[in-house]
């Protein structure tokens, strides 16, 4: 079975939060659970989106929709660590592109996993998947 790879320059990430490994975040092998990992990727991704000064879902219904996600784990995480998200966009196509995320131990800078979040823009009144808005490719080309 093919592993996945990812790769990131590090000018694509513009945005940066730590959090805290909670004790509700361990699995049973003692360490960071996968499913506590993508949590905290979707919150550094809110805090994004707000930093940038933009929402889930604009006054006509059209919001994001995430279509795909790539983990690849470099290390364990252990309670009460603070961890470090970085976040970016990428690949920007004709209605939608990748959220990135580079994750790291704050402490020591030591690598935790990379991610990327593939989406698209989605009118919820139409139930259906719309161009991508000027103002996100302009604010991200």
């Amino acid at each position: 079975m093919a592993r996945i790879k990812l790769s990131f320059p590090d000018e694509v990430f513009i945005f940066s939060t730590n959090m805290p490994v909670r004790i509700t975040d361990i699995n049973g092998a003692n360490h960071l659970g996968n499913d506590a990992l993508i949590s905290m990727l979707s919150e550094a991704r809110a805090q994004f989106m707000v930093k940038m000064g933009l929402q889930e879902q604009n006054v006509d219904g059209v919001g994001i929709v995430v279509t795909d996600l790539a983990t690849m784990y470099q290390s364990e995480s252990f309670f009460p660590e603070i961890l470090r998200f970085e976040v970016g966009v990428t690949d920007l196509n004709k209605y939608g592109g990748d959220y990135v995320f580079r994750v790291t131990k704050a402490a020591s800078g030591q690598p935790v996993a990379l991610a990327k979040y593939g989406f698209v823009f989605f009118s919820f009144r139409q139930k259906k998947v719309v161009e991508l808005p000027d103002y996100f490719r302009e604010r991200f080309s």
